[in-house]
């Protein structure tokens, strides 16, 4: 069984791991546990490949620290709509890279009123996503 398990990983590039190599055994009319099929793995020392991209950390707080003063002195409040607008960029993960995402959020209403998504971190992808006025 070991050696359909390693034909079967060679098969497929070496990338199959326990989930699909059981499911090519079962298509090949083999019955037989993912328990099994995972302890002739590893037993055999064969792991598929995981082609996903790992989480990528950007801010490390320290949890010991307080979060920052509002140095500005701003209120964040508004009576009513369009009177108070704040923007947010965030980064999405694609298999060719990162996408960055713009957002221009109404305090009042919390509706997204404009957005915008680039290649680059940049101020103008903000402004692109800034309401015509």
């Amino acid at each position: 069984m070991t050696e359909r398990i390693r034909q079967i990983h060679k098969n497929s590039y070496e990338s199959y791991g326990m989930p699909r190599v059981r499911a090519e055994l079962i298509e090949q009319g083999v019955r037989i546990s993912r328990q099994r099929v995972a302890r002739l793995m590893r037993l055999a020392r064969i792991r598929g490949i995981s082609r996903r991209r790992g989480f990528t950390v950007t801010t490390r707080r320290d949890k010991r620290d307080s979060p920052a003063h509002d140095l500005v002195k701003r209120p964040f409040r508004a009576s009513g709509p369009n009177q108070l607008w704040v923007a947010d960029m965030t980064y999405v993960p694609t298999w060719t890279g990162f996408l960055y995402l713009a957002v221009v959020i109404d305090v009042w209403s919390r509706r997204v009123v404009g957005w915008s998504m680039g290649e680059r971190m940049t101020a103008d992808l903000v402004r692109s996503a800034l309401p015509p006025q």
